[in-house]
Order: C-alpha cells, then sequence, then structure tokens
C-alpha cells in the first residue's frame, strides 16, 4: 500500500480515526509520518507504552490509577509507577500488593483475572480431567450448601469415577 501522501514509498504507519461515528484511515510511509507528527512516532511497539495508555485511560473508572499514592510492595519495594514505565511487576508479592489496582486491568486484558492456561488436546488428559474434577468438586459445595443432597451425591459420584480415571492414567 502506497503513502497516502507521497504516494511514492510504502506506507508502514497506519491510523484510524472516528469522528463523529465517521472513520477515517491514513496510510502514511515513515517520512510523511514523521513529518505530520512532528518526528513523535514511535519506531517500536512498546509493552510498557500499551500499559502507560490502559492504565491512564478513563474508559473504566477503577482501571485509571492514581500513582502517587504510595502503595510499595513489601517484598521489593516496587510501586505503581515504576509498573507504569516498565510494564513488568517487580517479584510474585507485587501481584498481591497491587491486586485492587491491576486486576480491572487484566480483567479487561485477559478477560480473567485466574490464569488457566492451554492443555494440549493429545497429552493434556490428565489435567484436564483433574480440572473437571476441580470444577464439580466446587458445585458439590455448592449443592450441600443448598441442602441439595440427591444433586450432591450423583456429583460426588461422578468426582469418584473421575479419580479413579486419574488412578489409572
Amino acid at each position: 500500500m502506497l503513502c497516502n501522501e507521497c504516494k511514492k514509498r510504502n506506507a508502514v504507519v497506519h491510523m484510524t480515526k472516528m469522528t463523529n461515528g465517521k472513520k477515517e484511515e491514513l496510510h502514511l510511509c515513515e517520512m510523511c509520518a514523521k513529518a505530520k507528527d512532528g518526528g513523535s512516532i514511535e519506531h517500536h511497539f512498546s509493552i510498557p507504552n500499551f500499559f502507560a495508555s490502559l492504565l491512564e485511560n478513563n474508559l473504566h473508572p477503577q482501571v485509571n490509577m492514581n500513582y502517587h499514592n504510595g502503595i510499595q510492595c513489601q517484598r521489593c519495594g516496587y510501586t505503581l509507577s515504576q509498573f507504569k514505565q516498565s510494564g513488568r511487576m517487580g517479584c510474585d508479592e507485587c501481584y498481591e500488593t497491587f491486586k485492587e489496582k491491576i486486576n480491572p486491568l487484566v480483567r479487561r486484558i485477559q478477560g480473567n483475572t485466574n490464569h488457566i492456561g492451554k492443555v494440549p488436546k493429545r497429552t493434556g488428559g490428565v489435567i484436564r480431567v483433574k480440572r473437571q474434577v476441580k470444577q464439580l468438586k466446587n458445585k458439590l459445595q455448592e449443592a450441600i450448601v443448598r441442602e441439595e443432597f440427591e444433586v450432591a451425591a450423583e456429583i460426588r459420584d461422578t468426582i469418584k469415577g473421575l479419580e479413579q480415571e486419574i488412578n489409572e492414567m
């Protein structure tokens, strides 16, 4: 695709702008993009800049962080502003320390705050069954709380069958 400005070089910068519901696309070569933007266009995608833009975005009130609130990790001394700059946590304790501030961001990016991971279809049989057992145990507890003992008994029997299947694998 050629640059919309000079019509000579290949477009490497692609911008989309929405104005009053109307979509405008602009495709520029590097030189025209620098000239148009005053040379401030960054050459490489940056994870820290990506996180910073999400954290400063006002689309979701919980995601907008106050970086000067003094919260600091007890283990490594990392702060939210350092996370904003680097896009990384200092240690595993940071996730717990900044949980309240970071969870809305993680939920927005990942769709969930619990890491589930992927299981290979060919070799992940045991893992898949163990996850199913875990889910059934949660349902069993819920059934017991609701005093649905017949349903709980069925779930218990299913769990026993799956656990036996795991032991045979």
